[in-house]
């Protein structure tokens, strides 16, 4: 079996067992354990596995990317749905948003469907369908489907998205670090929130406290491109000071500070 075959099963005896064995692997596959070995060290620099003695383990952090869709809604509900309030209350004067396709944003989208002067332009299948009945006007960008996200990726939906000019482009991502910036675990997903970033007035970032002080695989930005950062708690001191220095806007249930 080649490498091309090989690794996408791996890939997912990862997600399934979080671990694997060398030997295990090289049984598994009639390859020798050093072509193992390489193989998980091209996992290794992806960011995906973190190597061990006789094996690897799944970087916990890289799991969030595939994920089914329905399974992450169901995580974190609560603080999705503090961080949601907020965000409406923010976008009530605002007509026209970039929406990816993470829950978090769907919480948000879910009380904007009484808009009738509201047009979201998205990459999540997902959305389309709960905005189906509804007043706002909803705009697809097609391309390829990824099943396990529900969203729409590749060339297609990146031309879509250059068609368009927002007041606001809301995203979601893994992690924020004050060193690192912006990450993500998806190079895909991140550069349709590159591009959204590029073509919205504001950028509003939704990142609940436990993605604080984390860094996931991929770059998406520096702060300097958020205007408003929205959580479901008060940040630490230390994270509030970084943010007014860069002029950043948090947002929290009850509290804002500018």
């Amino acid at each position: 079996m080649t490498s091309k075959n090989r690794h996408p099963i791996i890939k997912q005896m990862l997600l399934n067992d979080k671990k694997v064995v060398i030997s295990d692997l090289s049984a598994r596959f009639g390859v020798t354990e050093e072509t193992i070995r390489r193989d998980l060290d091209k996992f290794e620099a992806e960011g995906f596995i973190t190597r061990t003695y006789g094996g690897a383990v799944l970087n916990s952090v890289q799991t969030v990317s595939n994920i089914p869709f329905f399974k992450r809604a169901s995580e974190k509900v609560e603080e999705k749905k503090q961080i949601a309030i907020t965000a409406a209350k923010i976008l009530r004067d605002k007509h026209t948003i970039f929406a990816d396709s993470s829950s978090t944003v769907m919480e948000t989208v879910k009380l904007l469907k009484e808009r009738n002067d509201l047009t979201i332009v998205s990459n999540s299948a997902e959305m389309s369908r709960e905005l189906f009945i509804s007043k706002v006007n909803v705009v697809s960008t097609g391309g390829m489907l990824n099943k396990q996200s529900l969203s729409y990726e590749g060339e297609l939906a990146e031309s879509s998205v250059r068609r368009y000019n927002t007041e606001a482009a809301v995203i979601s991502c893994k992690g924020i670090d004050m060193l690192t910036g912006i990450t993500d675990t998806n190079e895909t997903q991140a550069r349709l929130k590159r591009l959204m970033i590029d073509q919205a007035d504001l950028v509003i970032l939704l990142a609940d406290l436990s993605k604080f002080d984390k860094k996931a695989f991929v770059k998406l930005g520096d702060f300097n491109v958020v205007t408003d950062i929205i959580t479901d708690q008060k940040p630490s001191p230390i994270w509030l000071d970084f943010f007014t220095k860069l002029g950043i806007s948090v947002h929290y249930p009850q509290v804002t500070i500018s």
